[in-house]
C-alpha cells in the first residue's frame, strides 16, 4: 500500500516541482518588466543615455547599406500584426476543424491578451520613438514596449506550445531553438531600423514571457484539475492531441515518384513557355491586318472612350483582386484549410506549384516578348513588366481553377458550384478591369488563358491532387442523407 501511495504521489510531486520552477520564472520576468517599466517611466538617466547611444550606433551601422535595410524590413514584417493575426487565425480554425477547442481557446486568449497589453502600455508610458540622424523606417504610436517583439514572442511561443506534439521528438528542440532565433531577430530588427530603443524590446520580451507563462500555467493547471498528466512544456500543452493536429498524418508519401515528377514538370514548363513565346510574338509583331490586330486596336480604344469616375474606381478595386498580394492571401488561407480538412499535402503542393509556375512563366514570357502597353491612357501608369501576357489575369485563373479542381470532387454539397462560378467570374472581372484601365490588349487576356490552361493541365496530370479520392478516401464534406442517417441510428440502437 505504501508503494502504491508513493507511485500516486510522483505525478503530483513532479507537477509541483515544475509549477514552482515555472512560477518563479514567470514571476521573475514580471518583476523585471515592472522594474524596467518604472525606470522608463521616471526617465532614469543611465538607461536613457544607453538607449540613445545604442540607437545612434545601430543607425550608423545600418543606414548606409540599403540591401541590409531591405532584409531587416522583411524580417521585421514577420512580427507585424497582419502576419501574426493570420497565423493565429488559421491555427484556430484548423484546431476547431480538428475538434481541439481547448487548444483553440488557449490561442485566442493568449493572442488577444497580447493585443490588449501592447497599446494599453504604450498609452500608459507615452514614450516617444527614437530620433536618429538618418531615418530608415517609421512606425505609428509610442515606443514602449515594442509591439512587434511582444507579439512575436506571444504568438510564436503559443503556436509552438500548441503544435509541438505534432512534431517528431527529434525535431522539437530544433523547433524551439528556431522560434527563439526568430523572435530574437524580430526584436533586433526593431532596434536596427531605429523604431525602438533596446529597453523597449527587452521589456516586450519580459512581458511576453510573463504573459505566455501565465496562460500556459493556467492551461496546465486545468489539465491537472481534471486528472490529466502534466508533461514538461518541451512536449507541448496537450501531447495526446499530437496525431489529431499533425498536418497530414494519413499521408506517408506526397508523390510516389518525385524525381520523375520534377523532370516532367521541367520539360512541361519549357513547352508551355514555348507556346507562350510563339503566340506572344505573333500577336505582338506579326498579326498586322488580322482579326487579332483589329481586336487589339479597337477594344482598348472602346474602353478608353467610356471612362467614368465610378467605373474607374470599380475597375481599380476589381483589378486588385488579381494582384500579387490578393493571390498570395487566398493561397495562404486556402492551403492551411486543405490540410486541416482533408489531411493531404498533394492539394497544397498543387496550389503552390500552380502559383510558382504561373509567376515564372509570366515573368519569362513578358521579358522575351516585351510587348508595349496599349496606345491609350494607362490608368495604372508605368509598370515594371510588359503587356503580354497579363499577370493579373493569369494568376486569378490559376488560383481559382486550382481551388475548384480540389474542392469540387471532395464534396457533394450545393455550394461546390459557387467555386465553379467564382473560377469563371473572377478572371472575367479582372480581365475587364485590366482592359478598361488600358493596361492590356485582348490577346494578353488570351495569353493568360493559354498559360493557365496548359500549366494547370500539366500539373493536374503530374501531381494528381485528388489521387487520395481514387485510392478510397471519401469526400470529407457530404450532404445530409436522411435514409443513411436513419439506418445508422437503427444500427446504433440495436447495438445498445
Amino acid at each position: 500500500m505504501t508503494a502504491v501511495k508513493e507511485v500516486a504521489r510522483r505525478p503530483i510531486g513532479h507537477f509541483a516541482e515544475r509549477s514552482i520552477a515555472g512560477l518563479v520564472a514567470v514571476t521573475g520576468a514580471g518583476v523585471a518588466f515592472g522594474l524596467l517599466l518604472l525606470l522608463v517611466r521616471v526617465q532614469w538617466s543611465p538607461l536613457q543615455d544607453a538607449d540613445h547611444a545604442l540607437a545612434e550606433w545601430f543607425n550608423g551601422l545600418v543606414a548606409p547599406h540599403h540591401p541590409l535595410v531591405t532584409v531587416l524590413q522583411a524580417v521585421t514584417d514577420l512580427g507585424g500584426r497582419p502576419i501574426l493575426i493570420w497565423l493565429v487565425t488559421i491555427a484556430v480554425v484548423g484546431l476547431l476543424i480538428r475538434r481541439q477547442p481547448r487548444l483553440a481557446v488557449y490561442l485566442i486568449i493568449t493572442g488577444v491578451g497580447g493585443l490588449i497589453l501592447d497599446p494599453s502600455l504604450k498609452t500608459l508610458v507615452g514614450r516617444l520613438r527614437p530620433i536618429v540622424d538618418v531615418p530608415i523606417a517609421s512606425a505609428p504610436g509610442n515606443s514602449f514596449p515594442s509591439g512587434h517583439a511582444l507579439g512575436s514572442f506571444v504568438a510564436y511561443g503559443a503556436l509552438l506550445l500548441v503544435f509541438l506534439p505534432a512534431m517528431a521528438p527529434r525535431w522539437r528542440k530544433p523547433a524551439i531553438v528556431g522560434v527563439g532565433v526568430l523572435v530574437a531577430l524580430v526584436g533586433l530588427t526593431r532596434i536596427a531600423l531605429g523604431v525602438h530603443f533596446v529597453s523597449d524590446v527587452l521589456a516586450a520580451w519580459l512581458l511576453g514571457a510573463a504573459w505566455l507563462g501565465v496562460t500556459a500555467y493556467a492551461f496546465r493547471l486545468w489539465r491537472r484539475e481534471r486528472g490529466r498528466p502534466v508533461p514538461p512544456l518541451t512536449e507541448g500543452l496537450e501531447p495526446e492531441a499530437g496525431h489529431d493536429i499533425a498536418p497530414a498524418p494519413a499521408e506517408e508519401h506526397v508523390l510516389a515518384h518525385p524525381r520523375s515528377a520534377v523532370a516532367e514538370l521541367l520539360v512541361g514548363w519549357v513547352i508551355v513557355f514555348g507556346a507562350l513565346y510563339a503566340f506572344g510574338m505573333y500577336v505582338s509583331y506579326h498579326a498586322k491586318g488580322t482579326f487579332f490586330d483589329t481586336l487589339d486596336t479597337e477594344v482598348p480604344q472602346w474602353f478608353a472612350e467610356r471612362h467614368t469616375e465610378v467605373l474607374t474606381e470599380v475597375s481599380w478595386w476589381w483589378s486588385k483582386f488579381g494582384d500579387t498580394h490578393a493571390i498570395l492571401l487566398i493561397s495562404l488561407v486556402f492551403c492551411p484549410l486543405v490540410l486541416a480538412v482533408w489531411r493531404r499535402w498533394r492539394p497544397v503542393l498543387f496550389v503552390a506549384l500552380a502559383m510558382v509556375g504561373e509567376l515564372t512563366l509570366f515573368l519569362a514570357s513578358a521579358h522575351v516578348v516585351d510587348r508595349p502597353r496599349p496606345p491609350v491612357e494607362n490608368l495604372d501608369g508605368q509598370m515594371p513588366t510588359s503587356s503580354f501576357p497579363s499577370g493579373h489575369i493569369a494568376a486569378t485563373i490559376c488560383i481559382w481553377l486550382a481551388i475548384t479542381l480540389i474542392v469540387f470532387p471532395r464534396t457533394d454539397r450545393w455550394w461546390r458550384w459557387v467555386f465553379v462560378a467564382v473560377a469563371v467570374l473572377m478572371p472575367v472581372g479582372v480581365a475587364t478591369s485590366r482592359m478598361y484601365r488600358g493596361m492590356h490588349h485582348p490577346t494578353d487576356f488570351m495569353g493568360a488563358i493559354l498559360l493557365s490552361a496548359l500549366w494547370i493541365g500539366l500539373l493536374y496530370l503530374v501531381i494528381r491532387p485528388n489521387e487520395d479520392l481514387r485510392e478510397g478516401n471519401q469526400p470529407a464534406i457530404e450532404s445530409e442523407d436522411v435514409d443513411t442517417l436513419d439506418d445508422e441510428l437503427a444500427r446504433a440502437g440495436r447495438a445498445d
